[in-house]
């Protein structure tokens, strides 16, 4: 049996953070705008470090398993 847990939650944040797509936290006028698709440097890290705490939470703390065949 393969555990999709980790693959599917790394991919769903991915989609869900990549700055400029859905919001961009900080913004390049404001502190949150959304739907602009452009980016920066900052924006670039802070979604970094929001990635890595939200994978870390749901793949450690709460134990993300989705189990096939």
């Amino acid at each position: 049996m393969a555990d999709w847990g980790p693959v599917i939650m790394a991919v769903v944040l991915f989609v869900l953070l990549t700055p400029g797509l859905l919001f961009q936290l900080p913004g390049k006028g404001r502190w949150i705008e959304f739907v602009n698709f452009q980016t920066s440097g900052v924006s670039i890290v802070v979604h970094t470090i929001i990635y890595f705490g939200l994978i870390t939470i749901f793949l450690i703390a709460v134990g993300v398993h989705i189990y096939t065949g």
